[in-house]
């Protein structure tokens, strides 16, 4: 069974307990990832999160019980709402209008339907490609760097980023870092996945391996050793952002490979690049 198919069997477990108390971890298991990569290939797929999807099929089916006779705070209840008041904010501002209001109109909302990610496979064949990737075997790489926290949810990590190489340039991280053994080539690895989407990037440089204590904030990562997919990125940020999307929505899914556990991870060539019109980046997947 492919990606399509596995994302395809959470899509009707969710339909099937719409109106039930959804955990993530009970979604993702209908198409055998764990949360962090079904949120992530979800995301990458359909351009919006697993939470958003639920809340927009939750208020189109509330928009439907709102045009019979059901009181709308049992709407609210049953669509996983604590108050009538809280329910009211959401539809409103998924409506445009509060549902006492919508009731009462004669307005056609724009509903979200429920997904075929089978369609998702046929309408992206022949849409924005990406270099082919090499599959090289590395051994395990030792990080000096900087950890920040982001979130996978709106795109925040697309937004966040950015921010901490400008963080762990402008303060100067890498000059901390002592027995650098690739100078010049900034690390970025996102790592410490969370069932709700959010995770850890690390900021650094290749070391040698040592037990020195390190001054805050800089801390100790390995990279561990194994199966790698290399995707090699020549140019602007967003296209640099284009290929991760790519990487996750199109590759991996129509690939022959499975994501393994475990980190994966960008290397930047800082003095080949220029942010944000000239990125020299190679993109690391673990895969078997």
């Amino acid at each position: 069974m492919d990606t399509y198919h596995r994302i395809q069997n959470a899509i009707e477990y969710i339909e099937t307990n719409l109106f039930e108390d959804l955990k993530i971890h009970h979604v993702a298991s209908q198409a055998f990832f764990s949360p962090f990569h079904f949120q992530r290939m979800f995301q990458a797929i359909s351009g919006f999160t697993v939470q958003e999807y639920i809340r927009n099929r939750r208020l189109s089916e509330a928009a439907v019980l709102l045009k019979k006779d059901i009181p709308i705070l049992q709407i609210a209840l049953d669509c996983q709402y604590g108050s009538q008041e809280s329910f009211t904010r959401s539809f409103s501002a998924f409506a445009g209008i509060p549902p006492s209001k919508y009731r009462k109109s004669q307005i056609s909302l724009k509903l979200q339907p429920k997904m075929n990610f089978l369609d998702f496979k046929q309408r992206i064949r022949g849409e924005f490609q990406v270099n082919k990737p090499q599959i090289v075997n590395l051994s395990h790489i030792h990080i000096i760097g900087c950890e920040y926290k982001t979130n996978l949810n709106n795109n925040a990590h697309y937004e966040e980023i950015p921010g901490f190489y400008h963080d762990f340039g402008m303060n100067e991280y890498y000059m901390k870092i002592a027995d650098k053994l690739a100078p010049g080539m900034a690390y970025g690895i996102a790592c410490s996945f969370k069932d709700d989407g959010g995770f850890s990037f690390i900021i650094g440089e290749e070391a040698k391996e040592s037990k020195a204590i390190l001054h805050e904030p800089l801390i100790h990562f390995n990279i561990p050793e194994g199966k790698y997919a290399e995707f090699k990125v020549n140019g602007s940020a967003d296209s640099v952002q284009n290929n991760r999307r790519y990487i996750y929505g199109t590759w991996l899914p129509q690939s022959n490979f499975e994501r393994r556990e475990g980190p994966d991870f960008e290397v930047t060539d800082v003095l080949g690049s220029s942010y944000p019109d000239k990125m020299k980046i190679n993109i690391y997947i673990p895969v078997y």
